[in-house]
Formats: C-alpha cells, structure tokens, sequence
C-alpha cells in the first residue's frame, strides 16, 4: 500500500531530540572523542558501521573522553544560502514537494533571513532584502521577501558554519502573521484579448483582492491590493467581456503565516550539537594525542553510583599508576602494553613521566599491582605501583552510543580550545 513519512514526522522527531536536553526529566547526552591509531588512509577515513560489535561495544573500546551536552548547547539548522547577487532563488510554493530542498531562504551579510515568496517568475536577484519589517515586501528586482529572523553574535559564533545557521522563530514576526493570507498569485496562462479584467478570489478565507496588469491583451501579473486571511485554498477566476484563456493560481502560506512557525517553515530537521573542549578540561581529556572518533552517548552509567551519569566530564580511559624506581625507557603514544603476570594489555593514550602513570584504553584483561607492564614499540617497562590501576568513570557499555562519526586526525594542545559541531539529520 503507497504511503510516506511527511517532512512533519522528520520535524517531530528532531523537536523531540532538542527537547530531551531541556525537559524535567531530561536526557543526559554526552559528546565522547575516541580512536587514536591511524585509518588505513587517514585522509579518507571509513564510513561507520552500524551493528551491534561496532554500536555496542567497539565504541567503547575506542572512548577516551565524554563532556555533557547542555541545552544551550542544541539547535536547529538549516543549509546555508547567502544571498548572492545574479541568483535565481527559488520561491515558496505549497505546492512544491520539492522545497526543502531547493534555495527558497536566504542569509544576508546582516546576519538576516529572508523567505522568498515570489522571484519575479524565475528572474535573478540582483537587489539584497534588508530591514526587519514584519510584513512581505518586494525589492527593486520585483522579489518578494518576508523577514524570518536575525542570527545573534553569541548564536553566530556557536551554530554558524560555512554550510549551516541555526532556525528559530522570532516572537515579534511570529505576532504579526496573518494566518492564511494570500501574498501571491502566479499567472499561469496569460490569454488573449483581455481588456479591463477583473480578478476573483474564491476561497474559504475573506478579504483577499488583486488586480491583473495587461499588456498587449495578454494579462502578465497580478498584484495582490489586500492579503486577506483565513484561507486554506483559494481558486483564481478571471472575468472579462472580451479577453479569453488566461489562467492563475494563488500561493497559501503555512498554517499560521510566514514566520509563525520557522523550523517548520525552513525545513528544520537538523540539530546541531556544539561542545566545546577547552584544554584538558580539568584533566579528564588529554592533550597530547589526537583522535579520530567522535560520537554521542545518551545516559550512560556514573562508575561510581552505577545510577544514570549527570557530571560535566569524564575520563573513559584506565589509568595505571607505575612506581618510580621500576620505571625503564620511556612509552610512547598508540604502543601496545603487556602485564608480564596478567598478560592484559592496552593501547597507550598518553604516558606522564613526571607521575608516571599510563593512561590506556582498549584494555583487555585486568593488571594486576606489581606486574611488569612492557611497551611493544618502545620495549620501555614500569611495574603497577599498589592499587595503581584506576578504572574507566563510566560503566563501560551503559546506555546507548545513538551517533558515530569518522573523521580526519584531530590533534590536541594543552593551550588549544576545540569546537566540535555535530550535525544530526531526522
């Protein structure tokens, strides 16, 4: 039987993701870094795997870190399309199935967005919307505009990239929307003949008047003279004592009018998700290694309460302290250690030879206090000092690991700040 999933189950959805973050009962989501070896290509690296070695575990295995994401840290996007003059935008048509893919929307250098609602029947846009008017407008290019919303600096320095901006509803043009006017009519066929035509609109709403503009005797536009409200259709008649064959329909703007609803209106079925990582974030991420994984996890398990996980960070790798006077060589970054007793091993994120403490991850089997430990690369070799061996902050394989990117190397610094910026599609 044909059916779909509307645009309106993919909104739900990403509007129940953004709201898990800030409800009573709210969704611990946390933004983990993991992986330190190299891809086969590190330049390329591979698409992830959904199954459940890789969801369930693998990711685990690989975590180093995880910071939790605040509310204020969401939002919706959308694709970016800064104005350029010479474009052919495409206009907002109820119709148009296609839409949330086509560039209907604009950003400006004002940080401004704008919906087209008419492109002069496909002409370029060589005048820039300005201004902040609640109501449509038409520039000297003969588009047609209606302001959207201003992109803040703070919401500009957080959700704005070279490919997304954030969507949001601005109250004041949320307030002025007329539901169901008419702000366009698209001349579909101009006819012949015509004369002093008269322009009908016939519909369920009230209100709504336009006029036709003949040229030759064909009829080439009609203006909107009152917008009306109320309507969810509106059929278009033509009456003229000699003119014959032109034909036109009306454009319905959403539920509410333009602006009452912008994630809607836009298409806001992606979230982004910004954390930033400053430093070592007090010493829960380390600074000397990169990585190559990043992901998020919802509610995962606080080692230590084994309740639901509500801190800011979390060191996911096991330290393992070794004592001073053991202490040969010096271990080196990705190296594979062995206990000599337990025959457990590791993969070394980082080794602190000032306090002389491993910190691991891929830790498979438990080391045991006293044991020799022994890097595979560098030969270098340290004994576990007593109850050296500390464990991973979180219960690992708690919760759910719901989103996984590959990417290109990302080195750390202990002076470096990072924001990460998640895209999430619904």
């Amino acid at each position: 039987m044909p059916a779909i999933v509307t645009s309106k189950f993919r909104l739900h959805n990403a509007e129940q993701f953004v709201e898990a973050f800030s409800e009573a009962s709210a969704t611990n989501m946390y933004l983990f870094i993991g992986r330190v070896t190299p891809w086969a290509d590190d330049v390329n690296p591979p698409t992830p795997v959904d199954d459940f070695s890789q969801t369930e575990f693998d990711h685990w295995r690989d975590m180093i870190s995880a910071k939790r994401v605040q509310a204020g840290d969401v939002a919706h996007v959308v694709p970016r399309y800064n104005w350029t003059s010479g474009t052919v935008y495409a206009q907002y048509d109820h119709e148009d199935a296609n839409l949330f893919n086509e560039q209907f929307y604009v950003l400006t250098e004002d940080f401004n967005v704008y919906k087209c609602l008419w492109n002069a029947s496909g002409a370029q846009s060589t005048v820039k919307p300005t201004g902040t008017a609640t109501s449509p407008f038409t520039t000297g290019d003969n588009y047609k505009w209606q302001f959207m919303y201003t992109i803040s600096a703070a919401e500009t320095l957080k959700f704005v990239t070279p490919e997304w901006h954030p969507v949001k509803v601005d109250a004041t043009v949320a307030a002025a929307a007329t539901d169901g006017a008419i702000d366009v009519i698209e001349v579909t066929a101009g006819g012949s003949g015509y004369n002093a035509p008269t322009v009908v609109i016939e519909g369920d709403g009230t209100g709504a008047t336009a006029t036709a503009t003949v040229t030759g005797g064909v009829i080439t536009g009609i203006s909107i003279q009152n917008r009306g409200s109320g309507y969810s259709y509106a059929n278009i008649v033509i009456n003229d004592a000699t003119g014959t064959g032109a034909t036109a329909r009306s454009v319905i703007g959403p539920k509410g009018g333009h602006g009452t609803d912008t994630i809607h209106e836009l298409g806001g079925f992606y979230v982004m998700l910004n954390s930033r990582l400053e430093y070592g974030e007090g010493g829960d991420f380390p600074t000397n290694n990169d990585y190559r994984k990043i992901g998020l996890l919802r509610d995962p398990e606080d080692a230590t309460t084994s309740l639901t996980a509500t801190g800011s960070t979390y060191l996911q790798a096991t330290k393992v302290e070794l004592t001073s006077a053991s202490v040969s060589g010096t271990f080196v970054e990705d190296e594979v250690v062995t206990g000599g007793t337990s025959d457990a091993t590791g993969r070394v994120v980082n080794w602190d030879a000032t306090n002389n403490i491993l910190t691991l991850i891929r830790v498979q089997g438990d080391f045991v206090d006293g044991e020799t430990l022994t890097g595979g690369t560098s030969s270098a070799s340290g004994d576990v000092a007593t109850t050296g061996v500390t464990d991973p902050e979180m219960n690992s394989y708690s919760g759910d690991v719901i989103y996984v990117e590959n990417r290109r190397p990302i080195t750390r610094a202990a002076d470096q700040i990072e924001d990460i910026k998640l895209i999430v599609e619904f």
